[in-house]
This record gives structure tokens, C-alpha cells and sequence, in this order.
């Protein structure tokens, strides 16, 4: 099978990094193979017709067959589990490129498992060509994770300021939680627990697509209301994916 991932190091320091900030960046890991492939594959689910009923980008795996044969990819679940552990399950695969010319995304957070602090959820962000600040760049705040709070919304970095960040402090360092706005070279990838805050700033109009995917895979034992898998595809995923499906 082709490789997805160049070598890189992810080892107990970097999960406790992970653990800490709540997302971690492994730069340039994947491979220039993997990045046309990637490109090719979500270029044709970014122009497929979009309507209340259908996303397509909700569905991208299911929609392409490249991206369908990542979900179980080897070096895929490695990387998962050395953050999730053996018992893990594939949840979804979506879309997010942008245009130039996109308006950003407000602040959030996901939802799973909120008081079973035991299961985890991970987010593997695939930025195929990166980014840089001010254009379309992913924005975080490190420990925010650790709340655990699905219910994280604000529509500007002042509002989450003066609101859900006011007086919260960094549960492992008790300094005052804070926003990063990060900058990515192409081919990184970036783990994210699903509770952690985070935004994307606007994408300038004359900038290129920024291609991106995220894959989610989390430990069963709770419901999930993020988890995109129509009926077809569960009965009949890619191969080696079997085990990956079942809610729980």
C-alpha cells in the first residue's frame, strides 16, 4: 500500500503535549504522493452540488474512493491509536477546504462523551497545501480542551475573550487561557481532542483553495452526533474498515 506519512516522531512527549494543549502539529509528514492524490480527490467533492438535504463535504469519503481508502489505512489507525488506544472507531470524514475569498469559521467546540473523561475523540486535520496566518489559518486555545465544554461559541476573538475564555486559567500550567492563530507548511497534519476551542480566520480573495480534510476516530462507549455514515456505507465500507464502523 502506498505510504500516507513521511517518518515522524510521536512518542509520550508529544502525546503529553497533546494531553496538554489539546491539538499537536506534526509538519510536512505527508507525502507528495498522498498530497496530489488528496488534491485530486477533494477538488471533485468540493464542485459536487450542495443542498438542505445533501453536504457532500459531510460525506467526503463516501463520495471518493482515495479518501474512503485512508480510513483504515495502516499508518492511519497507527497514528490514532497512539493517541486513542487499540479500541477505537471511525466516526467521519469531511471536507473542509476553502476558497480564497471564505469568510472564516466562529469559534466552537464538539460534543462527545462529556462526562466519561475516559473516552477520547480525535480530530487528524490533513492541511495538503498549509497555511499562514490571517488566511484561512486555524486559531486555538491551548488547555481549553480540558473543560470538556461542547457548548464553546463565539462569532469573534473578542467575543470569546470577554466571554466563555474571562477568568479561566490553564488547568496544568494556572496560567490565563489564551488564543493562537497557527501557521502550517504544506503536507502538516494536526491532532485535535474534539472539546478543544478553535476557529478559522477568512481566507483572503485572492489566495488559492486551501485544501484540507479531517478525519474523526474515537473510542466507543458513547453516543456521537457528529458521526456522518449513511446506512450504505456502513454495510459496506472500504476494505478493512470493517471493524471501524459500528457506533459502538
Amino acid at each position: 500500500m502506498q505510504k500516507l506519512f513521511e517518518d515522524y516522531q510521536f512518542g509520550p512527549e508529544e502525546k503529553a503535549q497533546l494531553d496538554r494543549d489539546g491539538h499537536f502539529c506534526l509538519p510536512t509528514i505527508l507525502t507528495l504522493a498522498a498530497r496530489e492524490n488528496l488534491i485530486a480527490s477533494l477538488a471533485r467533492v468540493l464542485e459536487m452540488p450542495d443542498s438542505e438535504e445533501f453536504h457532500p463535504n459531510h460525506y467526503a469519503a463516501e463520495l471518493d474512493d482515495y479518501l474512503a481508502s485512508l480510513i483504515a489505512h495502516p499508518q492511519m489507525l497507527e497514528l490514532a491509536r497512539k493517541v486513542l488506544g487499540e479500541e477505537i472507531r471511525y466516526d467521519h470524514c469531511v471536507d473542509l477546504s476553502r476558497k480564497g475569498g471564505f469568510g472564516g469559521q466562529p469559534w466552537h467546540s464538539h460534543s462527545y462523551a462529556e462526562v466519561q473523561p475516559e473516552l477520547g475523540f480525535l480530530r487528524i486535520f490533513f492541511y495538503v497545501n498549509g497555511f499562514q496566518k490571517g488566511d484561512g489559518a486555524l486559531k486555538v486555545v491551548p488547555g481549553s480542551h480540558v473543560f470538556r465544554d461542547a457548548d464553546i461559541k463565539a462569532q469573534t476573538d473578542a467575543d470569546l475573550q470577554i466571554g466563555w475564555l474571562r477568568d479561566k486559567k490553564h488547568r496544568a500550567t494556572n496560567e490565563p487561557l489564551h488564543i493562537e492563530e497557527l501557521e502550517v507548511p504544506p503536507g502538516s497534519v494536526i491532532l485535535m481532542w474534539t472539546h478543544a476551542a478553535h476557529a478559522v480566520s477568512p481566507r483572503r480573495e485572492n489566495s488559492d483553495t486551501r485544501w484540507t480534510v479531517v478525519y474523526a476516530y474515537r473510542n466507543p462507549g458513547a453516543p456521537s452526533h457528529a458521526r456522518w455514515i449513511s446506512e450504505a456505507f456502513e454495510k459496506s465500507p472500504p476494505q478493512g474498515a470493517e471493524p471501524l464502523m459500528s457506533l459502538y
